[in-house]
This record gives structure tokens, C-alpha cells and sequence, in this order.
């Protein structure tokens, strides 16, 4: 049964992601520091700023819950909590810091493993994807659903080129880089995309909040085995996984089993 609290926190998840979404375009226009950290991954000021922000709004309303977040040194005490935070503040900084608008601000809610409520906001399209557990997703307020296609041929198509050759042989549609990895799942729960993939080592944070949005917009989201991924585990990082509405899913791991 749909819980009603998962509606409150939702909202919850809506109206920071909207606040966090005006910061980062403040930055955006004034400029910001940039650097690069482990495996010389970028970070700038506003993912700094951003994270502290929703670190302490997030953790105020909710005091109980654990929090993950790529800009967080990570506490272990959140695997003992039911409920985390697994939030992304930018994800696409490499887009953010280079003036391209594929960049987003993510934050899901898991509960015993998987996301029941998450809200991503896409702050240069002026939209933000909601979802509560049972409750269906949105944009900016209104019913999403996925692509009901089933064949290859035609599908549009985003994702690790190597993960997409076979595809494309079939006559798929490769699209552009996109490269917030939860904006490319998003858009598959939103009809733009027809199928997204992720290669390993994705995260946590990466995936959470747009797991819920593919879900309950009627899409998957597994690894090529068919299983959903679990969250809030010791090591917050994932195998390939395949994204796409029900009928090409299906296919899609057939062909690769």
C-alpha cells in the first residue's frame, strides 16, 4: 500500500531541490572555483555550497535518517538507519562547470534499501522530476509515463557507446551525450529516451532518485541479470544496468543474457 508520508516527503525533496536549483544558477552567473578530486573527478564551489545547504535543511526536518552524498565524507552509521538521503547535488558537474545545461540536482529518499521518495531538478530546462513510491511520477506537476515501445529499431538510445553497439547495429537511434547519469534515466521515464544505460560504477547518488521516477512512470531499471539495484549498502557503487519502458527492457536483456 502506498505509505502517505512518502507524498510529504516528496514535497520535502521538491521544494529543496527547486531552492538548490536557483543556487546553482545563481553560481552559474557569477562564476565559481573549480578543482578536481579522487580519480580526477571535477568538483566546483556550488557543489560544495549546494551539499551543505541540503545536508543541513534535509537532515533538520528529518533528524532520524542517514545521509549519503558524493560530496559528504561518508558516515557508516547510515547502514544502520532505516531511512537515507542519498543525494547528488550536481550530477553532470564536467556539463555544470562547461556551461552545458545536462546537469542536475538529485535527491531520493531510501527506505530499507530502495527509493521512496525523490524529486531531480533540471534547473536550466526549468523542470523538476517528483516521484512517491505508489504514487506515479512527475514534471513539474504533471503525469509522466515512459515510451511504450518494444523494438530496437527506431528506439532512441543513450548511454556508454560501447553499451550501445549492438543496438545500433539494429538500427537504434544513438543520441548525444547526456551527461547527468540521472537526467538520461529520467528522460526514459519521461517518453524522450527510449532506453538508457549505465556502465559500472555508477553510485548511489547517481541512480536513487531516478530509480523511483522510471518505476513509477511504468520503466526498469535493473542490471542485465533483471535485478532491481539496492541501495545504502557498505560499498555505494553498482554493475551495468539497463533502463527502458517494459516491452524493449524485455528485450534488451534477452539479447544480452
Amino acid at each position: 500500500m502506498p505509505d502517505a508520508d512518502d507524498l510529504v516527503l516528496r514535497d520535502l525533496l521538491v521544494a529543496h531541490a527547486e531552492e538548490a536549483g536557483a543556487m546553482a544558477l545563481d553560481f552559474a552567473r557569477r562564476g565559481f572555483k573549480s578543482w578536481t578530486k579522487a580519480h580526477a573527478s571535477p568538483v566546483t564551489e556550488a557543489d560544495i555550497a549546494i551539499d551543505r545547504f541540503l545536508k543541513q535543511r534535509l537532515m533538520a526536518a528529518r533528524p532520524d535518517f542517514g545521509w549519503l552524498s558524493e560530496e559528504t565524507a561518508d558516515d557508516p552509521s547510515r547502514l544502520s538507519r532505516r531511512e537515507v538521503f542519498i543525494v547528488d547535488p550536481i550530477d553532470g558537474t564536467r556539463a555544470f562547470a562547461g556551461g552545458l545545461p545536462d546537469w542536475t540536482i538529485s535527491i531520493g529518499i531510501v527506505r530499507d534499501g530502495r527509493p521512496v521518495a525523490a524529486a531531480l531538478a533540471e534547473p536550466e530546462a526549468n523542470r523538476v522530476f517528483a516521484a512517491a513510491l505508489g504514487h506515479g511520477a512527475t514534471v513539474n506537476g504533471r503525469r509522466i509515463v515512459s515510451s511504450s515501445r518494444a523494438e530496437v529499431h527506431g528506439a532512441r538510445m543513450a548511454g556508454p557507446m560501447a553499451m550501445l553497439e549492438r543496438s545500433h547495429r539494429q538500427g537504434a537511434v544513438l543520441l548525444p551525450k547526456i551527461h547527468s547519469l540521472a537526467l538520461r534515466m529520467a528522460k526514459v521515464a519521461n517518453g524522450e529516451v527510449d532506453a538508457s544505460f549505465a556502465g559500472g560504477q555508477s553510485h548511489d547518488w547517481d541512480l536513487a532518485a531516478a530509480d523511483l521516477l522510471v518505476h513509477e512512470a511504468g520503466a526498469s531499471l535493473t542490471g542485465f541479470d533483471g535485478s532491481v539495484p539496492v541501495y545504502n549498502r557498505p560499498k555505494p557503487t553498482h554493475f551495468p544496468l539497463v533502463c527502458a519502458g517494459s516491452g524493449l527492457h524485455r528485450q534488451l536483456l534477452d539479447e544480452r543474457r
